[in-house]
Parts: C-alpha cells; sequence; structure tokens
C-alpha cells in the first residue's frame, strides 16, 4: 500500500521535505508508519511521547489502520504565544 505523510514543524526541518510518499505493508497502522520513519530519520525518536497524528485530516492514534492513500499527518508539539 502506498501512503502520504504530511510533516511538520520541526519533523519537516529533520527530513528535508514537508511530504513523503511511503509503501506500507497491508494491516500497518499509524504506529508502525511512524516506526518506520524513526528508523530513516534517527531524530524523529525524540518526539515519540508527544507527537499528534492524523488520517485524512482527522486526528488518529497510533494504533488505528491506514489504507492505501491515505494521508498521514505527524505533527510536534509547538511553543509560542
Amino acid at each position: 500500500m502506498r501512503v502520504t505523510v504530511r510533516l511538520f514543524a520541526r519533523l519537516r526541518d529533520v527530513a528535508g521535505a514537508s511530504e513523503l510518499t511511503r509503501e506500507v505493508a497491508p494491516g500497518a497502522t499509524v504506529g508502525a508508519v511512524w516506526a518506520q520513519l524513526t528508523r530513516e530519520f534517527p531524530d524523529f525518536a525524540a518526539y515519540e511521547r508527544s507527537i499528534s497524528s492524523a488520517v485524512n485530516a482527522d486526528y488518529a492514534r497510533m494504533d488505528r489502520e491506514v489504507r492505501d492513500g491515505d494521508e498521514i499527518a505527524f505533527l510536534p508539539p509547538v511553543s509560542g504565544g
């Protein structure tokens, strides 16, 4: 299956892109996609406990299964006022 991954803030900086396309196994979860990205970009691991995720613009938990063509967004915490 092919999914589109959208990255924001520091994650975008680390990856060098705001959007990535990745192949994932059938039955993969948002968490599995995150784990794949963390292996590719080890600096992502620092955000493991604070990351928010969304599938097709709806917030989603890491155990949600993804489908072919889904757009998965990972949003690190932001600071500021």
